[in-house]
């Protein structure tokens, strides 16, 4: 059985958003890249904001030197550090980790550090994410890049509704308060939903409670 519902699972194998992309130069390369915080963000949309966590499980610096900073003719004395991280991130039981690195230029050593300490964490914790599905960046390892599209039309208010309520549905942990908030929206689902989307939210209710009422089971 998927620890993710369907909607998680077409999230996933959903394309990336060519507006999430963005390139960087390095060593006369072009790199094509997803920013952290829209890794984050994705995470939040697809897993829930409570159905997924991050943990740096290793971090160490692997380089610490004094450096000229600034451009020439202005130049000051700084200095160049660089860490290298491996985070871990659960989303419903399931377990990916990443290695990443990250650098730090400044006048400051201590600001050196926190910048490439910051940029190590992000990085791997990408990278780890990434494992999940294409709007995390996983399109991106194919050179030809055909699971990059553009971003769909606005959802309509059922489909706004549907992911708020797939998202919630997955998040509960409780049988009751699962049971209270199916209660307390039929009012919405009659309002926004069709009889079909009624029929899939129901469909996938039932199978997050009854994955909970094996979980109460085991642990008893």
């Amino acid at each position: 059985m998927s620890a993710f519902t369907d909607g998680m699972n077409a999230a996933l194998a959903a394309p990336l958003i060519r507006d999430h992309v963005k390139q960087r130069s390095q060593a006369g390369r072009t790199l094509s890249y997803v920013e952290g915080w829209v890794a984050i963000a994705e995470a939040n949309r697809i897993f829930g904001f409570d159905g997924w966590t991050r943990e740096t499980v290793e971090i160490r610096v692997v380089a610490e030197r004094e450096r000229k900073i600034g451009p020439q003719g202005k130049q000051r004395d700084g200095w160049g550090v660089s860490y290298v991280a491996k985070v871990r991130v659960v989303c419903r039981g399931v377990v990916r980790e990443g290695v990443g690195s990250g650098h730090g230029i400044d006048v400051d050593l201590g600001l050196a550090h926190e910048s490439a300490i910051k940029e190590a964490e992000t990085d791997a914790m990408k990278r780890a994410l990434m494992t999940f599905g294409n709007p995390f960046g996983l399109a991106l390892y194919d050179k030809d890049q055909t699971n990059v599209a553009d971003a769909a039309p606005e959802p309509s208010s059922d489909e706004l509704y549907m992911t708020h309520a797939r998202a919630k549905i997955a998040g509960f942990k409780d049988r009751a308060a699962l049971a209270s908030w199916w209660g307390e929206e039929k009012e919405n689902r009659e309002r926004m939903l069709t009889v079909d989307q009624r029929a899939a939210l129901m469909k996938e209710t039932t199978a997050r409670r009854d994955e909970l009422a094996g979980d109460n089971r085991e642990a008893s």
